[in-house]
């Protein structure tokens, strides 16, 4: 029912392979699993957690841009987006940023057969790294600007309706509706610190 639900949601937008769909079913197997014990998610139904997780994280990858690049994914939680855009993307390198143990021991798990990826399970204010890309989702921006600031030279982020004004620091496109549900926008912006120009 997955697959199924996943290449119908994605139809006319970006279209994972049959291997893609593998991986990401076995993500969406184990967060079940986990989720009995782990709060890693509020999204109980399919139906809701193929819409709001998978199609938004490879709806997510797809706008990224084609050669690869170092993405990072702050407060990555149960792995969303950035699993999926690791899984749709194999080329570029994830970083799964989470400071929650618990969580990053789940994400730990995930990631063990997906070669692109690793977890830092600390704060994103403790990574010392820069990356090309700083994605987040179900994240508010006021808690992660300085470090996205610090961080990314672009950033992508799935939101709700969001003013511009409120998302200081970046030079943002016109966010792209989601084709799913109301008010989700995906926004892309560039870094305007010096140390990114």
């Amino acid at each position: 029912m997955f697959a199924e639900l996943l290449r119908a949601k994605l139809a006319g937008t970006c279209q994972p392979s049959e291997a893609q769909i593998e991986r990401l079913l076995a993500h969406y197997e184990l967060l079940v699993r986990w989720n009995q014990v782990l709060n890693l998610t509020s999204v109980r139904s399919i139906e809701d957690a193929v819409e709001r997780h998978y199609c938004e994280s490879v709806f997510a990858a797809c706008h990224l841009p084609a050669e690869p690049v170092l993405i990072a994914d702050i407060g990555s939680g149960a792995g969303f987006p950035g699993i999926p855009i690791a899984i749709m993307r194999p080329l570029c390198s994830m970083v799964l940023i989470e400071s929650h143990q618990r969580k990053a021991a789940f994400l730990k798990e995930a990631a063990r057969s997906i070669a692109n990826v690793r977890v830092a399970a600390k704060r994103a204010a403790d990574v010392r790294e820069s990356f090309d890309w700083v994605v987040s989702r179900a994240v508010r921006y006021s808690e992660i600007a300085a470090d996205l600031k610090r961080l990314g030279r672009n950033a992508e982020l799935l939101t709700g309706e969001v003013g511009i004004s409120d998302l200081a620091g970046f030079r943002w496109r016109e966010p792209v509706r989601l084709p799913w549900g109301e008010r989700r926008y995906l926004r892309l912006g560039t870094n305007l610190s010096d140390c990114f120009t």
